[in-house]
């Protein structure tokens, strides 16, 4: 069995109330997940905007399948692919 955990990050802000939901939905289904802030570090910031080909926030990164938004049937969608849901 391997070792390799299916890694989460969610790039947010601290005033974005999507980046929250997001958050919040994550925590309801009990998925554990780095949250970068883009306005902490610019690097974080640019990171974000080379994985989504924008500026919007959140960003998700659900084992590299990028969603932009909190748009919740994609993002259950890459947590089951992934099997991190089920």
């Amino acid at each position: 069995m391997s070792n390799n955990k299916p890694s989460v990050k969610i790039y947010t802000a601290t005033w974005c109330a999507f980046c929250h939901a997001a958050k919040q939905y994550l925590d309801k289904l009990g998925v554990s997940y780095t949250d970068l802030d883009v306005e902490a570090d610019p690097k974080i910031a640019l990171e974000a905007v080379n994985k989504s080909g924008q500026r919007g926030i959140p960003v998700l990164d659900i084992d590299g399948d990028i969603i932009v938004g909190f748009d919740r049937p994609k993002i259950d969608q890459a947590l089951k692919a992934h099997q991190i849901v089920t």
